[in-house]
């Protein structure tokens, strides 16, 4: 392709062709990057290989939380349906991961049985030995809700004298494994108490890297006035930035995610917007699920590249024959000067590095001399991948996106206001006036006519001059009255005639209480005179 590369065998061909975006996810990580991953030990000290059942199963949500924020009673609120192993209470009662996914019979299929299914994403668990598995089940049942994602429970964490406590296994590091692979991270606060133990505390941290997928709901907010909602609000936002260490707010849903009557019904109309945007959220997932696939397989690829190189160091300043054990010291008591000189070396950002304390920790198990040289060939292939083949994919992923633009997340709670009087802002703002056989802006007529007389009218009609005058005096922007201006001139002549200038006043109204304009005129807000007018 190009003279001066020689005979370098770096760039031999094009771009993989693939057919879907699952399919070339596995061939890349297979043939590309699975080889350095193998040969720089990176399993052992990261994360266990990939499977296919990695890259094909559905969307999953991850639940985070302690003890009684209401975890199970999200899930039952999602699925409008009790599942297998459900527990409710307001002591710790969910001491099990639970894998919530669709079946077509109701049953629980224990951790054992799980780590041994090649259709289902959870073999790799098995490494966390016996203690974790007999806490880990799958609760199959029918649901529409779980025909596209998959909603893991977790155990409630623990605070006081409970954290305690030894579960026997490695919590963080579960809950890590779970985070590489789910598509959302759902993090539930009690308004009641909001106080992050230590064991929250570093499941918040272990969940470093995946920030982009962490959502956080403050639950049971129906439970305290307005006031101290606010009070609770600010002390949360003040607590998570302290500990996730991102320049952006993270998103804060505020609701009470269950089914019961609301105690304090003073901020329902915040609940309910809250709660429309979460469900937006969630049903998204099933049609970006390919764009989160390869986005993880890219982070994973960038930490593989930076593990290949910080193996190698050590091999290479390891002697080999004398002093072995004082140089191991010595270098792992000097791994942050190392990393600091790959990260001039290779102009890598510092973000990419695993955690020096961690790293330190795990290398002490290993004999750095059995460490392999560094590899151009293999991290050449990764660069490759990197550069040119999930460009291609990319693209794939935008025509699967266009293909199936309806890929959203259907039943339960999330068809309950979908449509009808409950659906959210229906019968306010532009929905006012709905089911009223009486044009809505009627009422307000007497008063926007008499200032349409003012504007010197010519057969019935005012100028877009004039009634420009008279718009800019609500103070909104020159964009939003353009918007106004086009929703209310009907008959698109450049002019209002008094039922157009009542209509615009009227949508002047909605915007300034704060709600949204539509994108198009809804057909009960048509002056009855316009409504046989062809479009």
């Amino acid at each position: 392709m190009f003279s001066w590369l020689g005979t370098d065998d770096r760039r031999k061909k094009d771009p993989e062709v693939f057919q879907t975006v699952s399919e070339g996810l596995k061939k890349l990580y297979k043939t590309k990057l699975l080889p350095l991953e193998e040969h720089y030990k990176f399993h052992e000290f990261h994360s266990p290989a990939l499977e296919d059942a990695d890259f094909d199963n559905k969307p999953m949500v991850l639940l985070v939380g302690q003890y009684s924020t209401g975890k199970t009673s999200f899930i039952r609120y999602l699925l409008e349906q009790d599942f297998p192993g459900m527990r409710i209470g307001p002591e710790p009662t969910t001491d099990s991961f639970i894998a919530v996914m669709h079946g077509t019979m109701e049953g629980l299929i224990p951790g054992n049985a799980l780590v041994v299914d090649p259709k289902k994403p959870f073999r790799k668990l098995n490494a966390f030995g016996n203690a974790f598995l007999n806490r880990f089940v799958c609760a199959q049942l029918p649901n529409p809700v779980l025909e596209s994602i998959s909603v893991i429970d977790t155990p409630g964490i623990l605070s006081g004298e409970k954290q305690r406590i030894s579960r026997g296994y490695d919590f963080a590091a579960v809950l890590e494994w779970f985070a590489e692979r789910v598509d959302r991270i759902i993090l539930l606060f009690d308004a009641h108490k909001l106080d992050i133990s230590d064991e929250f505390s570093e499941v918040i941290k272990a969940l470093k890297n995946h920030e982009d997928k962490i959502r956080v709901v403050l639950n049971k907010a129906d439970q305290i006035e307005t006031q101290q909602l606010m009070r609770v609000y600010g002390a949360l936002m003040w607590s998570l930035g302290k500990i996730v260490n991102t320049p952006e707010v993270i998103r804060v849903y505020i609701g009470s995610f269950w089914s019961h009557p609301l105690l304090i019904p003073d901020n329902r109309k915040l609940f309910e917007a809250e709660e429309q945007d979460l469900f937006k959220d969630i049903q998204s997932l099933p049609r970006n699920a390919a764009l989160r696939k390869l986005n993880d397989l890219i982070k994973r690829a960038r930490l593989a590249k930076v593990h290949a190189y910080i193996i190698s160091s050590l091999k290479k300043e390891m002697p080999s024959v004398f002093g072995k054990d004082n140089k191991k010291k010595e270098l792992i008591n000097s791994l942050g000067e190392i990393y600091s000189r790959i990260e001039r070396e290779h102009q890598i950002s510092p973000g990419d590095f695993p955690n020096l304390k961690k790293m330190q920790e795990q290398l002490q198990a290993h004999d750095l001399n059995k460490f392999q040289p560094l590899k151009m060939k293999l991290l050449d292939t990764v660069d490759d991948m990197l550069a040119h083949d999930i460009a291609q994919l990319m693209v794939l992923v935008r025509q699967e996106e266009t293909q199936r633009p309806n890929q959203v997340v259907k039943g339960g709670a999330f068809e309950g206001t979908m449509n009808g009087p409950f659906g959210h802002g229906y019968g306010e703002g532009a929905g006012e006036g709905i089911d009223e056989v009486e044009w809505v802006v009627a009422r307000d007529k007497p008063m926007y006519d008499e200032i349409f007389y003012t504007l010197s009218p010519v057969n019935g009609k005012v100028t877009g001059a004039n009634a420009k005058r008279e718009m800019v005096k609500s103070k909104l922007p020159n964009t939003v009255l353009g918007k106004i201006w086009k929703l209310a001139d009907i008959d698109k002549d450049g002019m209002l005639d008094d039922e157009e200038f009542a209509l615009a006043n009227h949508l002047i109204k909605v915007k300034l209480e704060g709600h949204e304009l539509p994108s198009d005129l809804p057909g009960h807000l048509v002056p009855p005179s316009k409504r046989k007018v062809p479009e």
